[in-house]
């Protein structure tokens, strides 16, 4: 076996992902592997350890698969991402984030208004029932009235969207 060269027990376990997770991310066009053996077994190339890397904190970061398929995309030639792409790729990726702590925080916030309520108490429900949407159903419990209950409520209240 070439030195640059590792096969897929090797890479993964210096990788920190199991074997299959490298396979997957191969079908996805995320990584490329070698055949350099008359098994026909795959072998990884050291510095594709930086790709699983990359992947990997993109993936703390909450983004998708196909977020971080476009952004390996970008790079000529699918080369081994420098710090420099890091930073180039991860500047848009910044907005993205403060969007979903912004929601986070929103439902937070909503939470604590849910405490104890029950949903006997539906009309005050920030989460699963904002404006008292349910209400424009008829009177009784909506919500356990069936899974397409929620739907026939409507998807706008007084221009905001209902969240079921």
């Amino acid at each position: 076996m070439q030195p640059n060269l590792m096969d897929i027990g090797r890479f993964a376990a210096r990788a920190g992902v199991a074997a299959s997770t490298l396979r997957f991310y191969e079908s996805r066009g995320l990584l490329t592997s070698f055949r350099d053996s008359p098994e026909g077994r795959r072998k990884y190339p050291r510095s594709s350890l930086r790709q699983v890397a990359f992947i990997k904190a993109a993936q703390n970061l909450g983004l998708s698969l196909s977020e971080i398929e476009a952004a390996l995309g970008s790079l000529p030639d699918k080369r081994t991402p420098t710090r420099e792409d890091w930073e180039l790729l991860s500047t848009p990726w910044a907005q993205t984030i403060d969007e979903r702590i912004a929601e986070l925080s929103r439902l937070r916030n909503a939470l604590s208004n849910c405490i104890g309520c029950g949903c006997l108490s539906i009309d005050r429900c920030a989460l699963f029932n904002p404006d008292d949407a349910a209400a424009q159903g008829g009177p009784g419990a909506r919500f356990l009235a069936g899974p397409d209950a929620a739907k026939r409520i409507g998807r706008r209240v007084k221009g905001k969207k209902n969240r079921l």
